[in-house]
């Protein structure tokens, strides 16, 4: 399944994509896309598309999961971003928090904080808690996942690395986490260790690589993860970019108010950004 949020900010209703590539609105079947609906997914299984009204026009999407309790990022998760980032790889993943309130639809624009002389971008694969857990064995920590989803990790690297303290300060800025369009369930995800990703700027190819390169994959992390702490359902996972960031070139570049962001990962959709001055 294809399931997503969308109407005005704030006020998103749950609906899924139909075989056609159309919204269905399942706000008769559910209050809305996160907590206890996201252990139970088969109850929507269940429920024909063809009987749940369609939804006309061009609505927003919002984010395409509610309620996120955790916004959990995984740093230098490439071996080439790593090296383009001048950074070895870790022994172990390096774990930063995003805010919550940075989370926003993927057709959001991204806002560029005042003060701002270095916004970046990331494509990255997001993971969505659907079963909780603590002390998750590797072997069992896939079907804690209620689907994967394209996020957008939008960084502000000054902020980020120069301002001392941690990333978090660089990383939850408002907008600076698209999340969508879709959360796509696992059945429609075999190997989410095998899944092209790309972005752009301006039609210009930043990035173009592939979840296969992550150096820890999507089941270790889950499990990671849940020996600090309990995982719970609408939890979001960003699980690291591949090269291509804006830092990382020679010179670097960086977000500029009426730069466009397009990204995408293969069978999880893809997100479009017009960048403005906050």
């Amino acid at each position: 399944m294809k399931l997503l949020r969308y109407g005005p900010q704030g006020q998103e209703k749950p609906g899924l994509m139909d075989a056609k590539g159309q919204i269905r609105d399942l706000s008769a079947h559910i209050a809305d896309l996160g907590g206890a609906v996201l252990t139970n997914l088969d109850a929507l299984r269940a429920i024909d598309p063809e009987s749940l009204p369609l939804v006309q026009g061009n609505p927003r999407l919002g984010p395409c999961v509610s309620d996120t309790g955790k916004f959990v990022c995984i740093g230098l998760n490439y071996a080439d971003h790593a090296a383009e980032s001048g950074s070895k790889v870790p022994p172990e993943p390096i774990i930063f928090m995003k805010a919550s309130s940075a989370i926003c639809g993927p057709d959001d624009p991204i806002l560029i904080p005042r003060g701002s002389v270095k916004t970046d971008w990331e494509v990255e694969l997001g993971i969505v808690i659907g079963k909780p857990g603590k002390y998750i064995p590797e072997a069992e920590a896939l079907s804690h996942i209620a689907g994967y989803c394209v996020i957008n990790d939008v960084s502000e690297r000054a902020f980020q690395t120069e301002r001392s303290g941690q990333w978090t300060k660089g990383k939850s800025c408002d907008n600076f986490g698209p999340i969508g369009p879709w959360l796509v369930t696992p059945d429609e995800v075999p190997d989410p260790q095998n899944l092209p990703m790309w972005l752009k700027v301006n039609g210009e190819m930043m990035q173009n690589g592939s979840t296969a390169t992550m150096v820890y994959g999507a089941a270790f992390l889950v499990a990671y993860l849940s020996q600090f702490f309990t995982l719970h359902p609408g939890d979001v996972i960003s699980t690291g970019t591949p090269p291509g960031v804006g830092m990382g070139m020679k010179p670097p570049r960086f977000l500029k108010a009426g730069d466009v962001v397009e990204l995408g990962i293969e069978g999880l959709g893809k997100q479009r950004q017009l960048c403005l001055q906050d």
